[in-house]
């Protein structure tokens, strides 16, 4: 039985929940999942026997629990040093750990205007002028690492790492609403959704028999 188990909200809305989830299953990290459904009567109650903010994403790893995506991709990297989680050359790994702080930190309008959803297609939502700067700073990141280290790969520093788990949401906001992107972020927005684990966990997302109103279109 593996040693790590994740417990993460609804595959459809909970991005905090996607990023470790991709990391681990596209890495072959062994772990096993607990889904709880959020924004139901039980939830919080469910949720804090895990969970000592009683929010997802949460990793357990024997007698140690830790909570917060980045913390969780960190231990990760230190759990499987043999795994390539943050690059393996310097520059890139410094790049790499720079941006996912950012994403975990910012893009406030674009994660409140244009929430997770990978049920639907909602194209045609009009951002405001934060949740458009939101937009041109991710596609600022997105240029660079592809020019910096495009060569190495498809993926933002080449290879698939930690960073791409944690803008990995970001593309499925692109996908969802049809935002107007250049044409090397569509690229990489493509390279995202075409990845082994996320097809699995977009596949799961569809079979969930729970919806979540605030985050349904009107």
């Amino acid at each position: 039985m593996p040693d790590l188990t994740l417990v993460i909200g609804n595959k459809s809305y909970s991005s905090w929940s996607l990023r470790p989830w991709l990391l681990m299953r596209q890495f072959g990290a062994p772990f096993e999942e607990i889904v709880i459904p959020l924004f139901r009567p039980d939830s919080a109650g469910a949720l804090r026997a895990y969970s000592p903010t009683g929010k997802v994403p949460c990793l357990i790893d024997g007698d140690l629990v830790v909570w917060e995506s980045l913390a969780i991709v960190e231990h990760l990297a230190e759990r499987f040093p043999e795994l390539p989680i943050w690059p393996r050359n310097r520059d890139a790994r410094a790049f790499a750990r720079a941006i996912s702080a950012e994403m975990h930190a910012g893009f406030g309008a674009l994660r409140e205007e244009f929430t997770m959803n990978i049920r639907r297609r909602v194209p045609g939502r009009r951002p405001s002028v934060a949740a458009s700067a939101d937009v041109a700073r991710v596609e600022a990141i997105w240029r660079e690492a592809r020019e910096r280290f495009g060569a190495e790969g498809p993926f933002l520093c080449g290879d698939f790492c930690a960073a791409d788990a944690m803008f990995a949401p970001v593309a499925t906001r692109f996908d969802t609403y049809g935002l107007q992107i250049a044409p090397v972020s569509q690229a990489y927005v493509d390279t995202i959704l075409s990845t082994p684990a996320y097809v699995e966990w977009r596949e799961a997302a569809l079979d969930e028999p729970w919806e979540i109103g605030k985050y349904e279109p009107a």
